[in-house]
């Protein structure tokens, strides 16, 4: 039987797909750094695990090898790709994460040779970032192959923010926003931008954000101009602008390593169960080619919900020998509609 290992796994969304992963009848192997935390969590599913830290080279490479294909879920990733990735590569086995950082997805998009000579598969941005917008975009692009501009706009509706999210968002802080221009990733203050977009209840006011598409759809569609755009509350926005004077002082490691203690303390670990099981997330996505404009709108599931769902299916594809080698993303792999087998997902055009 293939095997899998997460990493990870006793994090907020780690559970969630390890449970997930159970539910559809898979045995991931547990791992992380915590071995109390696996140990509950492995006796809990009947599981085994491997507790080790990603420095430790020897244990890491031990593990990996165990395995036919790895899922990441230990952020901030900016901090922790590497270590695995390198891992991965070197033993021939299949790297998956649930990341949304633009600098771990274009750093991984440039060993893309060095996979395809391994015959493994890269794919990152498993989650909720970027498979539902990956796969908008790429339908898009379908409908208007000839598009220059790509946009998207994103609403969570009775969700929140787990711990992992908000220190990854933290650690990543200092390189404000990202738009992709004329083909290349271009930084821009934090909100950059601010728009009003109806998503069917009203107009609702989004801000431009380096959301990981910035980087993936240009690989999935070819399109050379991309802008993603998020609703967050008045006082998130107020403090992204107020980032263009004083963000400096807090770029700084011991500001990041204050905030990050700061959010273990006051942020819950995630949405609680009712709201993976009631919330839900809006996109609508725009290409034009200067000339024409077309546009579609995507229902999912809960964020975290969801980065269960995509990351555990994507696993199991890749065990059934469904992967191609080299840097990939959901919708190269999987195709636009890939999104369409949840529960929950619903596509129209606008």
């Amino acid at each position: 039987m293939k095997k899998f290992l997460v990493y990870g796994s006793y994090g907020y969304t780690g559970k969630l797909i390890v449970k997930q992963a159970v539910k559809e009848g898979l045995q991931p192997i547990l791992a992380g750094r915590d071995e109390k935390q696996l140990r509950e969590q492995a006796s809990k599913y009947g599981l085994e695990y491997r507790a080790f830290d990603l420095s430790n080279t020897s244990a890491l490479n031990s593990a990996v090898q165990e395995v036919d294909a790895v899922l990441h879920c230990a952020g901030p990733f900016s901090l922790t790709f590497q270590k695995m990735i390198t891992a991965c590569i070197a033993n021939k086995k299949h790297y998956v994460d649930i990341s949304g950082e633009i600098e771990e997805f274009e750093a991984l998009a440039r060993m893309d040779e060095q996979a395809r000579n391994a015959g493994m598969m890269i794919l990152p941005g498993g989650g909720f970032d970027v498979v539902p917008s990956d796969c908008l975009s790429l339908y898009l692009s379908k409908q208007l192959p000839n598009a220059t501009k790509l946009e998207l706009n994103i609403i969570s509706i009775g969700s929140g923010v787990s711990r992992g999210t908000a220190r990854s968002g933290i650690e990543n802080m200092h390189r404000q926003g990202r738009i992709r221009r004329d083909g290349k990733i271009v930084s821009v203050p934090n909100a950059w931008r601010i728009k009003q977009v109806d998503f069917g209840r009203g107009p609702k006011r989004l801000v431009s954000v380096g959301w990981g598409d910035v980087s993936t759809a240009f690989y999935s569609t070819g399109i050379p101009n991309i802008e993603v755009y998020m609703a967050f509350p008045r006082v998130m926005v107020n403090t992204m602008i107020l980032t263009r004077l004083f963000g400096f002082l807090l770029y700084t490691r011991p500001a990041k390593d204050f905030l990050k203690w700061l959010v273990g303390r006051t942020i819950p670990a995630g949405p609680s169960a009712e709201r993976n099981k009631t919330g839900f997330s809006l996109m609508i996505g725009e290409v034009t080619d200067g000339k024409q404009t077309v546009r579609a709108k995507l229902r999912t599931p809960e964020a975290y919900h969801l980065t269960a769902l995509t990351s555990v299916e994507i696993i199991k594809r890749i065990l059934a020998g469904e992967f191609k080698p080299g840097f990939q993303t959901a919708s190269q792999v999987y195709g636009a509609d890939f999104i369409l087998q949840f529960s929950g997902v619903t596509r129209e055009n606008k």
